[in-house]
């Protein structure tokens, strides 16, 4: 089963961290200088805090699969949802290496579906701004 992902971009890491912490029960899977994450069961979610994005609040939502064919039923769901398609075959972002596909939804909520191969100790710029700017597009800002 898929796991939903929120990402957030806080101002004040430790203040969130302490926050989610306390509302989890539990501390981050994973913590770092500049990011967050919980891999939590119930809620079956991937909830990630950074203080990289420009625009504090919600970053962007996805879904993670657990295996290959989870993530090619979640990207055939997005070409169904007839989205624009970002499509990152092999990218390193938020401390992890992945497959990612990226859509936005009508009101221009960026969306994406993931696979994750394994850890990074960076945390990588491969967000749907990078990209956006490979595909020749105008970004403002990066992952």
């Amino acid at each position: 089963m898929a796991r939903f992902h929120l990402a957030l971009t806080v101002a004040d890491l430790n203040t969130s961290v302490a926050f989610y912490a306390r509302l989890f029960g539990t501390a981050p899977t994973v913590l770092k200088d500049d990011y967050a994450k919980w891999m939590l069961d119930d809620p079956k979610i991937n909830l990630s805090l950074s203080t990289h994005g420009q625009i504090k609040g919600v970053d962007h939502v996805g879904l993670q699969a657990d295996d290959h064919a989870e993530f090619d039923a979640m990207k055939a769901a997005l070409v169904k949802a007839e989205g624009p398609l970002l499509e990152q075959p092999d990218t390193t972002c938020c401390y992890a290496k992945s497959t990612k596909t990226w859509t936005r939804d009508p009101d221009n909520v960026a969306w994406e579906t993931f696979l994750t191969h394994e850890d990074s100790v960076i945390y990588g710029d491969g967000g749907e701004d990078r990209a956006r700017r490979e595909a020749g597009e105008a970004v403002e800002a990066c992952c």
